[in-house]
């Protein structure tokens, strides 16, 4: 067995992490969730290789057989395909940033596949339930008023949740019915917002109270919690689940469920799936596609109950 030691003269694979993590942060603007992501899945990395080397390896050392190797050892471990696939993406990334500082020849996570996913079709309540969960908070309160316009602005415009705690006071245009958004990458798109969300959002809006703190923010936020300061996704997913509990509700039910059925309903309903890509802030249309499927699904039920050959 060949003894592989790390060059004394070439930057460790850490020190490169590092200024891989500070290039997102510096050169790409990347967001705090995005940077821990990465810095997780490397430093795990890092990890399998220096027990792999013996001792903390360059860049320039690791080959596709050591990255290979890795994947392997995630896999068997149990983790699943979208987690592998995320790690993957992880380091074909930082070995393109390792290659262009010319720190390695060429990049040696290029060539690993990603494992093949088992789509799973995403959980989605019907209109009857999402009726239910809309009408569950309570509008004798301020805590419920809030409630009721951020469960009616998700499902109205179809938001993530980092996208709903986003909203500032700049973003609404509640005379026409839209919200400006910011998705993924930072990009922005206007989304519309139906009657019952507007009708939810001017209640909240009315009442609400900013702290001194965020009085004083240029971007002043819309949704906020008990203190008056810009509410988090952490406390919108307790908020969920608590109306859940009292609805009777699936509490397999996230916030991004809400999304979920946002689409699922509008393809239902026969909207074209290029305008439900657009209103979902989707890059690709191979990530919206999954709804059709889910929306085939749904009507292969209904045949199959109401069609009187449908069966043997």
């Amino acid at each position: 067995m060949i003894d592989r030691v790390a060059h004394t003269t070439t930057q460790g694979l850490r020190t490169v992490i590092d200024s891989y993590l500070r290039y997102l942060q510096v050169e790409r603007n990347a967001s705090d969730l995005t940077i821990k992501s990465y810095g997780e899945d490397l430093d795990a990395l890092a990890e399998y290789l220096e027990e792999s080397f013996a001792l903390e390896p360059a860049p320039s050392e690791v080959t596709t057989l050591d990255l290979r190797g890795y994947v392997s050892a995630v896999s068997e471990a149990g983790y699943s395909s979208s987690t592998v696939a995320r790690r993957l993406a992880s380091m074909r990334s930082f070995f393109k940033f390792a290659q262009r500082q010319q720190l390695v020849e060429k990049n040696p996570a290029k060539p690993l596949r990603n494992p093949r996913k088992s789509q799973k079709l995403p959980h989605f309540l019907s209109t009857d339930e999402i009726g239910k969960l809309l009408n569950t908070p309570p509008q004798s309160s301020a805590a419920g008023i809030r409630d009721r316009a951020m469960l009616e602005t998700t499902y109205s415009a179809g938001l993530r949740v980092s996208e709903l705690v986003g909203i500032n006071e700049n973003d609404l245009d509640l005379h026409d019915g839209l919200v400006r958004v910011r998705g993924k990458g930072r990009k922005e798109r206007l989304a519309p917002l139906g009657s019952y969300a507007l009708v939810a959002l001017e209640k909240w809006i009315d009442i609400r109270q900013l702290s001194p703190k965020s009085e004083k923010l240029k971007e002043r936020p819309i949704f906020l919690n008990k203190f008056g300061n810009r509410i988090t996704t952490r406390s919108v997913g307790r908020m969920l689940e608590k109306y859940l509990k009292e609805s009777g509700l699936d509490l397999r039910t996230s916030p991004h469920t809400l999304r979920h059925s946002f689409a699922t309903h509008l393809l239902d309903a026969g909207a074209d799936i290029r305008s439900v890509q657009e209103l979902l802030g989707h890059k690709s249309l191979v990530t919206t596609q999954i709804y059709t499927h889910l929306s085939t699904a749904t009507l292969k039920g209904v045949y199959e109950m109401a069609h009187p050959r449908a069966k043997g």
